[in-house]
């Protein structure tokens, strides 16, 4: 069976569980299950801490997981990223308190920096010539600065509200962005079947979360004009009608630009246009 660590907790957590959902595989019906087989998809799926899951599949104790590239890199572990998940968006940055002298890079030099991403962190700064200590905590980080433990944070930043709440502003440049990838470990072959298979469930939802079907009838002489518009995720599929004046198109379009799509596609002639919801792949 393949092995999947999946994030038990956190900001990635639940859509990490509807993504495999979607996908066919079954997930714990209570939140105490920690591992759930799968036998009908050959799978077993381990409920980990995010923290913990890159060190897991680094050491091939699991076959692949779904975690933060930031978790993956301040893990120095030998696991691979495999392939970005598209959500869970992030930005790693520096953040001081409103009224602190702080500003930019250099004025980090000699201070200290709390965070639960020491090796990122101790990175960067090395990259950058800056020296400063580094206070490992594993949360609440936004906190260390008001209770006279640091004199900034480094902290993964999505809204940016616990950061305003705590009097802190953001300064710099980002550290990294961030998002959901599957990892995998250095002892699964990347063309590993069951790996293999995963992948292409996974970026069936992912196509099925991005784009719709749309379906339309166009003169003839104008599908030249109308597949202009509508270029498709992959070539749009044309089919002649009982009327041999008229064709019929059939393309997926991304969500996002649908409604202006039909509206150019009512301006070069078409008629009878349907958008439908697009199935993930489960094959």
């Amino acid at each position: 069976m393949l092995r999947i660590a999946v994030p038990n907790k956190g900001m990635l957590s639940e859509p990490a569980w509807t993504m495999l959902s979607e996908a066919g595989y079954r997930l714990r019906s209570n939140p105490r299950q920690l591992v759930v087989e799968d036998p009908d998809n050959e799978v077993e799926l381990f409920y980990l801490r995010p923290l913990d899951i890159a060190v897991y599949v680094g050491r091939g104790t699991i076959d692949v997981g779904i975690t933060g590239h930031d978790l993956l890199l301040n893990s120095g572990t030998e696991a691979v990223r495999h392939m970005d998940l598209g959500f869970g968006a992030s930005t790693f940055r520096f953040a001081a308190p409103n009224d602190s002298p702080i500003h930019e890079l250099k004025d980090i030099e000699g201070k200290r920096v709390a965070t639960s991403f020491d090796k990122l962190v101790q990175d960067y700064l090395a990259e950058h010539g800056v020296h400063a200590e580094t206070i490992h905590l594993d949360g609440a980080v936004e906190s260390s600065v008001q209770l006279g433990v640091a004199d900034l944070i480094a902290d993964v930043v999505s809204t940016g509200t616990t950061l305003r709440n705590a009097g802190l502003r953001v300064f710099g440049e980002p550290i990294m962005s961030s998002q959901a990838i599957l990892i995998r470990s250095p002892r699964l072959s990347e063309d590993d079947e069951r790996l293999t298979i995963l992948s292409r469930r996974l970026t069936g939802v992912l196509t099925a979360q991005r784009y719709v079907l749309m379906d339309y009838d166009i003169p003839v002489e104008k599908v030249s004009a109308a597949v202009a518009v509508t270029p498709g995720f992959e070539s749009p599929t044309i089919s002649p009608l009982h009327d041999k004046q008229w064709a019929a198109v059939r393309v997926m379009v991304p969500k996002a630009k649908v409604n202006h799509l039909m509206d150019r596609l009512y301006d070069v002639g078409a008629r009878g246009i349907i958008v439908t919801a697009i199935q993930a792949s489960r094959m």
